[in-house]
């Protein structure tokens, strides 16, 4: 499962509300939509229902609508999940003019 939840580090707060889109890559292809969600109030997205395949996925986070003035109005994490039975949980921390992303197996 996919999972994950964006902290604003700037204000100290969850990131709720959030706009996200998670893609699968299919090659000779390109992306297909296979999910979506807001952010809850405590930042979280805690299940896209996506299907368990290993591959590359890319979530796409629509910053903007959280924060209309942030430098980075969308931001896109690609990653390969190659263990469909381990959780993937991918945190984003927005700063004011930056970010950071990691992967833990589950929520925490």
């Amino acid at each position: 499962m996919i999972t994950t939840q964006v902290t604003d580090s700037s204000r100290g707060v969850a990131a709720a509300h959030v706009p996200v889109d998670l893609d699968f890559f299919i090659s000779g292809h390109g992306w297909r939509a296979v999910g979506q969600g807001n952010t809850d109030g405590a930042g979280f997205i805690r299940d896209f229902g996506e299907p368990p395949v290993a591959g590359i996925y890319r979530l796409a986070f629509d910053v903007a609508q959280y924060a209309p003035d942030s430098m980075f109005p969308t931001i896109t994490i690609t990653f390969e999940v190659r263990d469909p039975g381990a959780g993937c949980h991918l945190p984003l921390v927005l700063t004011a003019y930056g970010y950071s992303t990691y992967r833990t197996s589950s929520i925490a």
